[in-house]
C-alpha cells in the first residue's frame, strides 16, 4: 500500500501578510541602495490603510547612477556579448525563480495595488513567467539576413541591442507589465533601467533581486523607485539612455515624447489609454455569452485595465435584453477581502484613485445616463478603495463617461442603430486601443472589423490573449507594440554592413 501526503494546507494570507517585511530601497549594480539624499516616501495598501513601510524616494542622482551602472554593464559585454545560448539559459532560471516565488510576489502584488490574491496568482504571476521564459526561448531563434544585392557586393543586416533601455510601468499590472518590457530589452542584450509606479513598486523591487539570483549580471537591471516627476522625468531626460517603453496616462506619455526631443531624441514608445468599444449586434447567437463577457472584462482587475471593453454599444432592439443579463452578471463582482482566496474584485489602488472613479459616475449620473446598478463606494468599514461594479444605460458617446478612462469597475450601454451608426459611434473616440465585434455574420464580422481604428479586434470574443500575439493601440492608444516577435524592434538597432567583393 503506497502513502500518499497529506494534500497542503492553503496558505493563510492575512498571517502572511501580517508577517511580511518590505524593502523598498533602490536596486542598483546589484545592490540594494537607498536614495542618495535618504529621502522615502510611505507606501499604504489600499486593501484596508495599513502601512507596508518605507520606498526609496528616487530622484535625478539615483536616476544617473542606475544609468551609469546600465551603460558600464552593456558596453563590458558581462550580458550583451553572452552567446544567445547562454542568455537564454539566464532569462529560463530567470522565469522559473518567479514561479518559485509566486506566493511572495502575489502577496507584495495584492498588498500593493488591492488585485485579488487569487489573480495575482493564477494571472499574474503565471504571464510574468511565461513572457520572461518565451521571450528566453526566442533569443537563439532571431536571424540576421543578407540582402539580395549583386555579385561584388555582400550586405549583411543584423540587429543589435540599443544599448540602455529605460522602462517605466504603471501600477495596474506592475509585475506583468514589467515583463513585457524586460523580456525583450534583456533577450536582445541590452542593460535596463526600470522605474516601476510610486503607486505599486514592491513587486518590481523584489523581481530584481530574483534575477540576479538566476544569474542576471549586476548592473543590468537596475530598479529605481519613485514619483513620476522626479525618478519618472530624470529617466526620460536622460541623455544616455538609448530608448524608453512607457505604458501609462496619454497625458504623461506625451512628455514622454518631449521629453526625448528636449534630450537626445531616444526613442520613445508609448502604450497608453483606452476605451474599447464592445459591439453586440442583433444578430448576435448567444447574448448570454456576450454579457458575461463583457461583464468579467471590465470588472476583473477592479476594471483598472487599459483595454477594459467599457464601452458597450448594442443595436438598439436588444439593448434592454444586453443590460438585464450583464446587471445580473455585475452582481457576482462585488468586492471582498483581497487576501480570500473566494473574492474576484478588490480594491483600487489608492484614495485618489477611489475619487476619481466616483466622481466619473457622479458626472454620469448628472448628464442623463440611467444608474442600472452599483455606483457606490463599498466596504467603507475597512478603511479600504472599494468601489461596488456600476453599470449605466441610456448613455449617449458624447458624455465624459462615455468618452473619459475611468479606469475602475463602470460600464457604460449605448444604443446603435445599424452597422455604419455602430463602426461611427465606437471610432468616436481618441483612443483606439481595443475592439470587440459580436455577430453571428461572418461577412459582418469582417466587414466591421477592418472598420474599426483599434490595435486589436475581437471577434465573438474578448481578452482572449497570449504573448505570441502584439499588444498595442492607434491615435492616442500609442505607438509601438508590447509582446510577440515585434517588440523587438523597439529595442534593438538595424545595421548594414556593405561589403565590397572583387571577382
Amino acid at each position: 500500500m503506497t502513502d500518499r501526503a497529506a494534500p497542503a494546507s492553503p496558505p493563510d494570507w492575512h498571517a502572511r501578510a501580517a508577517g511580511l517585511q518590505v524593502d523598498g530601497r533602490a536596486v542598483i549594480d546589484g545592490q540594494r541602495q537607498d536614495a542618495a539624499d535618504g529621502a522615502t516616501f510611505d507606501k499604504h495598501s489600499p486593501i484596508d490603510g495599513r502601512r507596508l513601510g518605507a520606498i526609496a524616494r528616487g530622484q535625478a542622482a539615483d536616476i544617473d547612477a542606475a544609468v551609469r551602472a546600465a551603460r558600464r554593464a552593456f558596453d563590458d559585454g558581462r550580458w550583451s556579448r553572452q552567446a544567445p545560448a547562454a542568455r537564454k539559459q539566464v532569462m529560463q532560471r530567470f522565469s522559473a525563480a518567479v514561479l518559485a516565488a509566486a506566493d511572495e510576489l502575489a502577496l507584495l502584488e495584492t498588498l500593493d495595488m488591492g488585485k485579488p490574491i487569487a489573480h495575482a496568482l493564477a494571472v499574474d504571476i503565471a504571464s510574468t513567467a511565461r513572457t520572461l521564459a518565451w521571450y528566453g526561448e526566442a533569443i537563439d531563434k532571431i536571424y540576421d539576413e543578407i540582402a539580395p544585392t549583386p555579385r561584388q557586393a555582400l550586405a549583411l543586416i543584423t540587429r543589435e541591442p540599443v544599448g540602455v533601455v529605460g522602462a517605466i510601468v504603471p501600477w495596474n499590472y506592475p509585475l506583468i507589465m514589467t515583463a513585457w518590457k524586460l523580456g525583450p530589452a534583456l533577450a536582445a542584450g541590452n542593460s535596463v533601467v526600470l522605474k516601476p509606479s510610486e503607486k505599486s513598486p514592491l513587486s518590481a523591487l523584489r523581481l530584481a533581486e530574483i534575477a540576479l539570483e538566476a544569474g542576471l549580471p549586476p548592473g543590468v537591471l537596475n530598479v529605481v523607485p519613485g514619483y513620476g516627476h522626479e525618478a519618472g522625468e530624470a529617466l526620460a531626460l536622460h541623455m544616455d539612455v538609448d530608448a524608453l517603453g512607457f505604458t501609462g496616462s496619454t497625458r504623461t506619455g506625451r512628455r514622454m515624447l518631449a521629453y526625448a526631443s528636449q534630450s537626445n531624441l531616444k526613442r520613445v514608445y508609448n502604450e497608453l489609454g483606452g476605451k474599447s468599444a464592445f459591439l453586440v449586434f442583433d444578430d448576435c447567437r448567444d447574448l448570454d455569452r456576450a454579457a458575461h463577457t463583457v461583464a468579467d472584462s471590465v470588472f476583473f482587475n477592479q476594471g483598472e485595465s487599459c483595454n477594459a471593453p467599457s464601452r458597450v454599444l448594442v443595436q438598439r432592439g436588444i439593448a434592454d435584453a444586453l443590460a438585464e443579463r450583464i446587471t445580473a452578471r455585475a452582481a457576482r463582482w462585488q468586492p471582498g477581502d483581497p487576501l480570500d482566496p473566494r473574492t474576484r474584485m478588490g480594491a483600487v489602488v489608492d484614495a485618489g484613485q477611489l475619487r476619481t472613479v466616483l466622481g466619473y459616475i457622479d458626472a454620469g449620473q448628472a448628464q442623463g445616463a440611467r444608474l442600472l446598478s452599483g455606483g457606490r463606494q463599498a466596504r467603507t468599514e475597512t478603511g479600504g478603495c472599494y468601489v461596488e461594479p456600476t453599470v449605466f444605460a441610456g448613455v449617449h458617446n458624447r458624455m465624459t463617461i462615455a468618452q473619459e478612462e475611468i479606469f475602475g469597475p463602470v460600464i457604460s450601454i449605448i444604443p446603435f442603430d445599424d452597422e455604419a451608426d455602430a463602426i461611427a459611434q465606437a471610432n468616436d473616440s481618441v483612443y483606439g486601443l481595443q475592439a470587440a465585434v459580436w455577430s453571428g455574420g461572418l461577412d459582418r464580422a469582417h466587414r466591421v472589423a477592418r472598420a474599426l481604428k483599434a490595435g486589436t479586434v475581437h471577434v465573438n470574443q474578448y481578452d482572449e490573449d497570449d504573448i505570441t500575439v502584439p499588444f498595442g493601440g492607434v491615435k492616442q492608444s500609442g505607438n509601438g507594440r508590447d509582446k510577440s516577435l515585434h517588440a523587438f524592434d523597439k529595442v534593438t538597432e538595424l545595421k548594414t554592413t556593405w561589403i565590397r567583393i572583387d571577382d
